[in-house]
Order: structure tokens, then sequence, then C-alpha cells
């Protein structure tokens, strides 16, 4: 009872509860502030701007926009850094409720007879060449461009271009295709003036003020001739491509303040997500997987239950020797069943970094259900996989060791090494070669050398003694004792039918599983390629375990049928039956770069090919970690093995 009154005490007290960095900001008018803690200035940040046709995303400086240079930038997350985001503030403030029209910003001026001039305004060219998108924050809140799509339906992008091309022929690229008054051939259109709305929600029966719960921008180009005055009416502001001279661009915004009584706070961001038609073909992806577990579940079922089953009873009671001499099948290798497989420290090891990847996967998912890594939180989903990875060094090195172990071998060193420097090591590496890119190519996603550091520093002081204290209390345990005695002398494999060798096999087994995620793939590589926000956590968690009963399923099924023709080499087989669906991703992300994506230049292709190397071996190590249960050997269908005799 004294806990329940303490319980309810605590819950009186607190209130309401939100995530450290997403409460509510509350605004008030300038001079009106009866609210304590109201903010009456509302301050507009910017992000790093991005294309759909190139991987290389730059810093808002990068174009020589109107900066703000007297304020701090705020602070970035490790997830923030990884992804390339480089949020900073902005000259563009407004007062709470105070409209204002055709505000000046800033005047860019370029001379083309300038290198420094005509190299900016070349970058500024290519830029809209490659239709890269402004991303603004307001509160914390994506500034969203809405416009009309097909069947009346209304799209709202995170994001507005910086400008558009129309073609040397007259054919209008990208944004410009809005506007028919584009149409001047060979120019460049800027977008040099934007509408903002503010729509704000006043709290009902609460002294908080207001909150803001959208922010929707129009983006216009307009030719101002007065710099001093700016009217923000007349024509489009247009660049011919082969222009020369003095070139000069004023910026502008307006701002209107709108209140919408009908959005709440906490539900702000449906307005963006609920413009993206994706639920029905998420419902379809499940329903697509549930019929491949049903499937497999119940031929799993049939052979254990049935085949084994029958077996193993009508072995039991035969009552002669000469019966018992009348075996066929899997039970033919009870006595070659646990031998060690050729390369069993390199096993250990991915199947050490497999576990490793699977819990921090099933942590980092079930965190995102619950919200705590929602897009709202910029960076955490990134930040929080890396820490667990760091964290999760134990039970990898624990893991390995233990297996290790079982297959009789002795290098301990060098097992534990191996697992703690093997695959982070070839991750990193190919990180670091397109780090190297990035730095080259002058864009935002590069870290900096501090990061790098910090990195390696958590990897070296963190990852790797949490791997090393893994393998200790691994290598202590006592050995696993298998249920039956390995013969010393290896059995004959028989000659195999063509769906029973490895090759074929293991082909096969990575379908099924295969076929469970690639609706799933295509949003997730949406997200990733096509900077598209991805929120649909709950769905990617039952897809996650749904895979993860497949790839089991799926394995053991193919083990069984491989052991009943006689062939006991099952270790290696497992891991790459299930192990074999990262080379259907991998062939995937080639397709989808092919047919999907409009990214050109080399050093975005090697980016792309090299970023899908570290997704394909991750995938490879996490789907291999479910081999059908040859961990430790324990499970019950082997132990038949021993018991039928």
């Amino acid at each position: 009872m004294l806990l329940c009154l303490l319980g309810a005490a605590l819950l009186e007290q607190v209130a309401s509860f939100y995530l450290p960095g997403l409460a509510p900001v509350s605004f008030c008018e300038p001079g009106k502030k009866q609210v304590p803690d109201c903010k009456s200035t509302i301050e507009l940040f910017v992000n790093r701007l991005d294309s759909v046709e190139s991987v290389l995303p730059y810093e808002y400086t990068a174009f020589d926009f109107c900066s703000e240079k007297t304020m701090k930038r705020p602070s970035e997350n490790l997830g923030q850094v990884l992804f390339g985001e480089r949020i900073e503030p902005s000259p563009y403030k407004f007062d709470f409720k105070k409209p204002a029209v055709c505000q000046k910003v800033c005047t860019r001026t370029y001379d083309t007879n300038n290198p420094s001039d005509k190299a900016k305004l070349d970058f500024l060219k290519k830029g809209m060449l490659l239709n890269y998108q402004h991303h603004w924050i307001v509160d914390n809140m994506p500034v969203t461009w809405c416009y009309d799509v097909e069947d009346g339906q209304k799209f709202c992008n995170p994001g507005f271009p910086i400008g558009c091309y129309v073609t040397e022929a007259g054919r209008p690229k990208d944004a410009c295709v809005v506007n028919s008054n584009f149409n001047e051939k060979d120019a460049f259109y800027i977008f040099n003036h934007v509408d903002i709305t503010i729509h704000y929600h006043i709290v009902e029966h609460e002294q908080l003020g207001a909150r803001l719960v959208a922010a929707k921008i129009e983006p216009k180009s307009y030719e101002n001739p007065n710099d001093d005055s700016p009217e923000c009416s007349g024509g489009a502001k247009f660049l011919k491509n082969k222009q020369t001279g003095v070139f000069k661009i004023p910026y502008t915004y307006s701002v209107n303040f709108m209140e919408d009584k009908n959005i709440r706070w906490a539900s702000r961001w449906d307005y963006i997500l609920e413009s993206m038609p994706h639920t029905n073909i998420q419902w379809f992806s499940i329903m697509n997987s549930l019929v491949i577990v049903l499937f497999l579940s119940g031929m799993v079922a049939m052979i254990m239950l049935r085949t084994l089953h029958k077996d193993i009873a009508r072995y039991n009671q035969m009552d002669s020797v000469e019966d018992a001499q009348e075996e066929f099948g899997w039970k033919l290798v009870h006595g070659d069943v646990f031998r060690p497989p050729r390369k069993g420290m390199l096993l250990s090891v991915f199947l050490g970094s497999g576990t490793q990847i699977c819990i921090m996967t099933f942590v980092t998912l079930f965190f995102a259900c619950l919200g705590f890594l929602s897009p709202a939180n910029r960076g955490a989903l990134m930040t929080c996989a890396v820490v667990l990875w760091v964290l999760l060094g134990t039970p990898a090195g624990y893991v390995a060791a233990r297996l290790y172990k079982s297959f009789g071998g002795e290098k301990w060193k060098t097992n534990v090494l191996l697992t703690a420097f093997l695959c982070p090591g070839v991750v990193f590496a190919d990180f670091f070669v397109m780090n190297l890119i990035l730095w080259g190519e002058g864009s935002s996603a590069a870290m900096p050398f501090g990061t790098l550091v910090a990195i390696l520093a958590l990897w070296f002081c963190i990852s790797v003694p949490l791997t090393f204290i893994g393998a200790y209390f691994g290598f202590k345990k006592v050995g696993i004792e298998h249920p039956v005695r390995t013969n010393q002398i290896p059995r004959q494999i028989p000659e195999q039918s063509f769906y029973t060798k490895p090759f074929p096999g293991i082909i096969m087994g990575g379908i099924l599983p295969f076929g469970c995620i690639f609706i799933q793939l295509f949003f997730i590589l949406n997200s990733i390629w096509s900077h598209q926000m991805y929120y649909m956590f709950g769905f990617l968690f039952l897809v996650f375990i749904i895979l993860v009963i497949t790839c089991s399923e799926a394995t053991i099924l193919l083990c069984y049928f491989h052991l009943c023709a006689e062939d006991y080499h099952w270790q290696w087989r497992s891991f790459l039956t299930s192990g074999f669906t990262a080379v259907y991703f991998l062939v995937y992300a080639i397709h989808y770069f092919f047919s999907k994506l409009q990214i050109t230049g080399l050093a975005s292709t090697i980016l792309y090919f090299g970023y899908t190397t570290i997704m394909a071996l991750i995938f490879f190590l996490f789907t291999g970690r479910y081999r059908g249960r040859g961990k430790e050997g324990r499970d019950k269908g082997w132990y038949y093995f021993g018991h039928y005799r």
C-alpha cells in the first residue's frame, strides 16, 4: 500500500511527460508575455542541402546564400554528423503574430570576370541543375512545401528547390514545370523569394500561450530591380547559362500567421506523414510475409512432428540389432554431425559479430516503436544504433569464444582479436574510403577529423575491451558436451543430387527470407537515397520478427534435406543459407540504382555502391546468425542422433 501511495503521489507531480529536447515551446506576441517562459521571436534554422540526383549533400553556406554569422550554430549529435546534417542559424527571424511582406534579407552580387564570383555562380547553377533542395526548420519542425499531385491529393515535401533549369530546347525541368512563365531557353530560374505561412494553435483551458503546429512555404522568383525597397512583383529572376557581366540576386521573404484549431501540438507531424500514401502497401507487405512464414512453418512442423517423430518412434520399437542395421537418411550421419567445420575460426567470428548486430537491431527497433527515435528527434536512430553496437561487444566475444571452443579450437587469442577487429575493421575501412571521397568533394557528409577520432576511441577503448571480457567468460565456461561421439574416420559423403548440392541449396535458401522484406526494403532505400521520411517503425519491427522466423525455418528445412542426403557438412551451409539473403539485397540495390534513382556523377556512384556494400555485409552477418539452431549443438533435434541408439 505504501508503494501504491508513493506511486500515486509521483504521478500527481508528473502531470505530463515529454522526451528530452522534444517538449513544446510556447509563443506569445511581443510585449504581451503573460505566460512565463514564452518566446516572442521565431528563429528559422537551415540544414544541409541534398538532391535525388546526387549522393553529395552540401552545407547551406556552400551555395553563398544569405547567412547569419553572429549566432552560434547548434551542436549536432553523432547520428546527425554521420548523416551529414549541418544545422545552422539563418537571418530569417520573425515576431510571433506579426506579418511581414517582402522583407529584404540580403543581396548577392556576382561578377563573372572575377574568378571567385564565377566559381560561386557556377556552383549555384550546378545546384539548380541537379535540383538541390533547401531543408529549413522552425521549432524543431520541417518547413514544408505543399503542392497538388494526381487524384486531387496534396503532397507536402520537407524541402523546396533552390531553383530550376529550362533546357536549350525550351523543356522545363523539375520545379520549372509549376510556372508557365518559366519559358526562357537555356536559363536558370532562381527561387529568391519565399512566402512562409506559420500555423499555430492556442492551448485551451491552460495559460500556456500558443504552440506552432505547421510551417509551410511557397518558393517564388522575382526580378526586384530596386534592391533597396523590393516590391516582390514583376517577372521571374533568371540567369542565362552563358551570361556574363555583373549579376545580382536579391533575397526576400514574406511571413503570415494563421490559427489552426484542428491540429494539436502532439500531432503536428501528421499532415506530412499522411501525404505519403504507403500504409496500404505496408499492410500488403506484412500479409505477403505472413503467408511465407505460414508456409514455412507448416513445412517445418510437418517434417518435425511427422517424419522425425515417426522415425524415432519406429526405431525405438526395434527388437533386434539386425533391424538396427537398416539405418537410412539422417540416422547414418550421427557420428559425423558434430565434426568441427572447416574454417571454424572464421565461422565463430561471423556468428559473434552477427549476434552483436542482431541484439543492436532488436533494441533499436524496440525503442523506435516506443517513439523515442521518431523523426522529430533528429539523429537519435543512428546514435542509438552506434552506442548499442559499442556496448554489445561482450555478447559478440562470448558467442564467438563459446562456439570456437565447441569446435575444438585452441587459438583463443586469434579468435578474440578477429572478433574485435575483422568485421568492424572491414566496415570502417570502407567507410573511411567513402569519407575521403566526401572530403575531396567538399560535402557536408564528410565526417570531421575529431568525430572520426571519437568513433575510433569508442571502438578501441570500449568495444574491444568488452569483447575481450565476453571472450574470457566464453572460454572459461565448461566445454559443450555433444550427445553423441564423433567418429575418428570421417564418413564418405555419397553423390548428391542437384538440389542437395551446396550452391543450389544456398541460393534457394535466401529467396524466401528476401521475399519477406523486399517491399519494406524499397521504403528503406527511398528514405536513405531519395531523402524521404521513414516513420513506420511498427511495420519494420514486425517485418524484423518475420525475417528472423523465416531465416530460421528455411535453414532448418534445408538442413534436414541435406542430412537426409547423408551430407553432414551443415555448419557453414546453414550460415550461408540464410546469409545469402544479403546477396539478393545487393542485387536489388543494384536494380534500384538503375531503375529508380537519377544519380549522376562518378563520385556519387562510388558512394552509393560503397555504402551499399557496408549495408550488405551487415545484413549478411545479421541473417546468417539465424542458422536453424546450430548454436552450441544442444537442440533436441540433434539429440535424437544419440538417443535413438
